[in-house]
């Protein structure tokens, strides 16, 4: 196979999107840029000065740089042109889909490699990005790793049918003091406790997967069943995905287990006696349970690195025409002219994973910090387009390309794949 190369800013020749499969030999050292200098991306920092042939080259930072705490002396930048010239691949780790788009564009343009421990940025514009280069999710975080699991179980001739997320706990209202607490002595952000308490990462991440694995949600805010163990409650989920016909991403909430990941799958008959002989067979039924029982987020991080580098075919993003989307539910009563300044991880919303088709018009919950509140929402009401004032963004124009993209396969109102691009795939173009 003859591989089609482009010279980007670095000294790397990165293949093209279309080639990214193919193997990669690097003569030097990689340089790679993190965006973010939070808890994740210090732990990067740290694991990146262990890794031979990878190297941390620039650290972009919205934080006065006299107030960021980590390993990266003369390192950090408010300059995305200097993350961009400074490296060979760009890690993004923010958290915040409207900075982390406005980033990706930037170093797809010049031709870089994108790797997101993000998955609030892939939902809400990983469709549109993945379009313009590579872009893909790191393992370590649970969709990587159910993306990494998935793949040995193909290879192992089973077919997966449940992407399972093993959630240790949930509350959808969890009060500030609380999380203050929890946030303190985890040593995490008071954004992050919270939107892992109340169920919103758990969402978005179970999105990125059905997206990114070809599969859907059995519902609105997924099945979630709680169980006293991991296989009790993997059960209820295939037999679901049966009905339904298709593969399915949803999580348990099991009274024991570890923070991992799981997958259900069928197998052929003449595989039967061996599954059973493993100690993987879900009882009598037609299905097996497989587990990673861990996942060691930004540790893991280099391993996505090498993959990429080696052109392994585990490359996983949210896809070019997602069918889920997370929608943003309110928590408590909004008011007319309320502005939001925090919604993932915030006190007034929370994200629920939605069919893109049955709810075209939900607000992604990545979009709507800083949005204005237009009419009364009450408690569980859905926020929509009519509902909010959302700031103007390349996210937000990423988004409305996702849909256009979707309404030929999903059902949505309209047809055809997008007319024109909001956002120019030109190196170099602004939109």
């Amino acid at each position: 196979m003859t591989t089609r190369t482009v010279r980007s800013a670095s000294h790397v020749v990165w293949p093209t999107a279309a080639a990214a499969a193919a193997p990669m030999l690097l003569p030097t050292d990689v340089r790679v840029g993190i965006v973010g200098t939070g808890y994740t991306a210090r732990g990067l920092a740290h694991v990146l000065s262990r890794t031979p042939r990878l190297t941390v080259s620039s650290v972009l930072t919205r934080r006065p740089l006299d107030e960021v705490d980590g390993p990266w002396a003369g390192l950090l930048t408010h300059s995305t042109d200097r993350l961009v010239a400074q490296s060979d691949l760009v890690i993004i780790t923010t958290g915040d889909p409207v900075h982390g788009t406005e980033v990706a564009v930037e170093a797809l343009a010049a031709r870089l490699p994108v790797i997101t421990m993000d998955a609030e940025l892939q939902v809400t514009a990983g469709s549109y990005l993945a379009s313009l280069g590579v872009v893909v999710e790191a393992q370590g975080d649970q969709p990587g790793s159910l993306a990494l699991l998935a793949h040995e179980v193909r290879q192992m001739g089973l077919t997966p049918l449940v992407y399972g997320n093993i959630k240790g706990f949930l509350n959808h209202d969890p009060k500030p003091a609380e999380m203050a607490y929890w946030a303190e002595r985890q040593g995490i952000s008071l954004t992050q406790v919270t939107s892992f308490t109340d169920g919103t990462k758990l969402q978005i991440e179970q999105a990125l997967v059905a997206n990114g694995l070809g599969a859907t949600i059995a519902r609105r805010g997924l099945l979630g069943p709680r169980t006293d163990s991991v296989p009790t409650g993997a059960l209820p989920l295939a037999e679901a995905a049966t009905t339904l016909g298709t593969a399915i991403a949803d999580y348990v909430l099991p009274e024991r287990g570890s923070p991992g990941v799981f997958v259900v799958a069928t197998f052929e008959e003449e595989l039967g006696e061996f599954l059973r002989y493993y100690k993987v067979r879900l009882g009598d039924s037609p299905y097996v349970l497989l587990e990673r029982p861990f996942h060691l987020c930004n540790l893991e991080v280099p391993l996505t690195v090498d993959r990429l580098l080696r052109g392994d075919p585990v490359a996983f993003n949210n896809g070019q025409r997602p069918r889920v989307g997370v929608a943003a539910v309110a928590k408590r009563p909004l008011a007319a002219g309320e502005r939001i300044e925090t919604a993932i991880g915030g006190f007034a919303v929370r994200g629920e994973a939605v069919l893109i088709a049955d709810e075209p018009d939900h607000v992604p919950i990545g979009l709507l910090a800083g949005a204005t509140v237009e009419r009364p929402v009450a408690p569980g009401e859905t926020l929509r387009f009519a509902d909010v004032s959302v700031p103007e963004s390349l996210a937000l124009r990423a988004w409305r390309w996702t849909l256009e993209a979707a309404r030929s396969t999903l059902g949505v109102a309209g047809q055809g794949r997008p007319a024109s691009l909001p956002l120019q795939a030109q190196p170099g173009a602004r939109p």
